[in-house]
């Protein structure tokens, strides 16, 4: 893989420095736990500067007519949900487009596979950003019997002359996997079951699936041997650390889309028009009580 990213690499120079920043280093910093996991306080410091690089490639975008499309894939609890949250938090959704496709319909399941998805590419001015994609078939599919070993085979077949027609029409794609251990896999799933908050991330799916962990390492492996192309390779991304796999996908992400910093005049809001005759109405308003507790006055 490493001869496409060296093709794919802009000249980091030409960037803005949040854009180009060092990946962060545990030894002695104090911005690492014990375990030597980025901690929250860092984490956000750092998230916030790339947060302000995004909304700049968003204006360049728009500006531009560009077209970005961000697939993500990678195993349940690898981090994909997280990773485009923190991609999208901050950014116009109507600009930066999550599609998270369900399950196909009878009358999808007829057509060409990749039909379904060819719809959500992304227009002039926008980003697309798939939470799973087209290569469901080459995951998921193939390893639980959703498709015959002869489906998935063709599959892989024909998507490197499909993608290289989307990248040929002007899409700018880029492929992220990320990669998880067995033990921090484990680890995620049973806080899912444990946590309510996050028991709408577990599917009879995710367990089923989770027993099969060599299963998906072949499909893995074969999809990125018939799939990992000069013109849209797959990269990795180590996801153990997920703050860490978040920043450091935002900067590659950064790093591979040619944008430039807009030139914007000084904004200062301009004065409010006088009341004039408006009078405050009495009027029956019916507020939300305030649940939390008031501050007890310091003396």
């Amino acid at each position: 893989m490493a001869k496409h990213q060296k093709q794919h690499k802009h000249q980091e120079e030409d960037l803005p420095p949040a854009a180009t920043a060092a990946p962060d280093t545990a030894a002695g910093d104090p911005g690492f736990g014990p375990d030597g996991k980025l901690r929250r306080k860092a984490y956000e410091a750092a998230l916030r500067e790339l947060h302000v690089e995004l909304v700049k490639l968003q204006i360049w975008v728009q500006a531009t007519g560009a077209k970005v499309c961000i697939v993500f894939e990678g195993r349940d609890g690898a981090g994909k949900g997280g990773t485009i949250k923190a991609l999208a938090e901050r950014v116009s959704p109507r600009v930066f487009r999550v599609v998270a496709l369900p399950a196909p319909s009878e009358r999808e399941k007829s057509q060409m596979y990749v039909q379904r998805y060819m719809p959500h590419l992304p227009a002039a001015g926008e980003v697309v950003v798939f939470d799973r994609s087209w290569y469901n078939r080459a995951g998921v599919e193939r390893v639980m019997g959703f498709c015959t070993e002869e489906q998935a085979k063709g599959f892989l077949q024909a998507v490197p002359p499909v993608e290289k027609a989307i990248v040929d029409s002007g899409v700018i794609l880029l492929k992220y996997w990320l990669e998880v251990s067995q033990e921090e896999q484990t680890r995620r799933l049973e806080d899912r079951i444990k946590d309510g908050r996050k028991l709408w991330k577990l599917s009879p799916m995710d367990l089923k699936s989770y027993s099969r962990w060599y299963d998906y390492s072949r499909a893995r492996d074969a999809m990125f041997q018939a799939t990992d192309t000069p013109w849209a390779p797959w990269y990795v991304a180590p996801s153990d650390d997920k703050r860490r796999a978040r920043l450091n996908i935002i900067r590659h992400i950064l790093r591979h889309v040619p944008y430039k910093e807009p030139e914007r005049e000084k904004v200062k809001l301009p004065k409010r028009q006088d009341p004039g005759d408006y009078r405050e109405p009495d009027y029956p308003w019916k507020f939300i009580g305030d649940t939390l507790a008031t501050p007890a006055a310091t003396p």
